[in-house]
C-alpha cells in the first residue's frame, strides 16, 4: 500500500488499492487475508463515501461528479470480493453479498441507470417469449458494444491530444537572433 495506513489513505488511493485486490482475486486465487483487506478496504471505502455524502437519494445520475461514478460500484465490488471469502459455514458469506448485490442494484434503479427494459425483464421473472429475450439479449448487447465504442473512441481522442501536446511543446520556435550558428572550434 506504498506505506500509508488505511486510515490516512484519500479515498481514490484507497479505491484503487481495493479495485486491484478485486481483479487480481476475479484473475486467480489469491491469499484469503488479501481477500479480507480488500474487503475491509472497499467497507472502508463505503464509510469515507458516507461521510463525504458522494451519493445522495435526491439526486439524479446527472447530477453525479464524473470523477465519482466510480465509487458507484463500491458496493458490487465488495459483494464480488465478500464471495471469495473461504469458511466453513458459507452461509453468512453468502447473505452478506447477496445484501450487497441488492444494495448495489438498489441504487442504480433509484438513480435510473437501468434502462427500462431491464427493470421490465427482470421484474418478468424470465417469464416471456423466447424472442422478447432474445431481443433483449441484442439490445443488450448492441448498447454495451457502443458503450465500449465510445469508450475507445474517447480514450484514442485522449491520447491524441497527449501527443499532440507533447510534440507542440518539443517543436517550439526559436526566438529571433537565436538561430542556429555554427561553432567556429575550427582552430
Amino acid at each position: 500500500m506504498g506505506g500509508l495506513a488505511m486510515e490516512e489513505m484519500p479515498l481514490s488511493a484507497l479505491f484503487e488499492q481495493a479495485r486491484k485486490i478485486h481483479l487480481a482475486a476475479s484473475e486467480s486465487g489469491v491469499d484469503q487475508d488479501v481477500v479480507k483487506k480488500g474487503c475491509e478496504m472497499f467497507q472502508k471505502c463505503e464509510d469515507m463515501i458516507g461521510k463525504l455524502a458522494l451519493f445522495s437519494s435526491n439526486e439524479t445520475k446527472e447530477d453525479i461528479s464524473t470523477n465519482n461514478l466510480k465509487y458507484l460500484l463500491v458496493p458490487y465490488y465488495l459483494a464480488e470480493l465478500t464471495e471469495k471469502i473461504i469458511q466453513d459455514d458459507r452461509i453468512p458469506i453468502v447473505k452478506a453479498s447477496y445484501a450487497k448485490l441488492k444494495e448495489f442494484f438498489s441504487f442504480c434503479e433509484a438513480m435510473e441507470l437501468v434502462p427500462d427494459e431491464e427493470l421490465e425483464a427482470s421484474s418478468r421473472g424470465g417469464s416471456g417469449a423466447p424472442a422478447d429475450r432474445r431481443a433483449l439479449k441484442i439490445a443488450r448487447f448492441k448498447r454495451q458494444k457502443a458503450a465500449e465504442a465510445k469508450l475507445l473512441e474517447i480514450k484514442e481522442r485522449k491520447e491524441r491530444r497527449g501527443r499532440s501536446t507533447k510534440a507542440s511543446a518539443l517543436s517550439t520556435p526559436v526566438e529571433s537572433g537565436e538561430e542556429d550558428i555554427p561553432d567556429d572550434d575550427s582552430e
